[in-house]
């Protein structure tokens, strides 16, 4: 948005998937060397959900990347809560656009072979406390 272009999500999808792609790409690139535990709050797998919802083609580079770059087997889901979500400048999904989002990322990391934990609909400690016990148990 600061640059003025259009790789957002309500001017170009396909531009900004791509942008995402190459973002997420770099940054698991540059962390996958790290020897401490990494969490990414979204990655390139929820590049093939956003395009899944979207509409736009998922590319065979999506599609290539998805299979390359693998995360931990195990992974995180926030649920889509109405108790906390909050649209604002940059988070312009309607309620139920973002429900339909926390769905299809369930199904697309789901049929890519990750087991998805939902975090528990509760206060950021409560939340942490959670994450951190399921990190602990593998």
């Amino acid at each position: 948005m600061a640059s003025g272009g259009r790789a957002l999500p309500w001017d170009d999808r396909q531009l900004f998937a791509e942008r995402m792609l190459a973002l997420d790409i770099e940054r698991y690139e540059k962390l996958s060397r790290s020897s401490a535990p990494v969490f990414f709050d979204r990655g390139i797998v929820d590049v093939a959900g956003y395009l899944r919802l979207s509409a736009p083609p998922i590319s065979e580079t999506v599609a290539h990347a998805v299979e390359q770059y693998r995360y931990n087997r195990r992974g995180f889901l926030a649920p889509y809560w109405p108790g906390i979500y909050v649209q604002d400048a940059e988070r312009k999904q309607h309620p139920d656009e973002a429900a339909r989002t926390c769905d299809v990322m369930r199904a697309v990391y789901s049929e890519h072979g990750y087991e998805l934990l939902e975090l528990p609909r509760a206060d950021v400690r409560e939340r942490v406390r959670f994450v951190l016990d399921a990190v602990r148990a593998v």
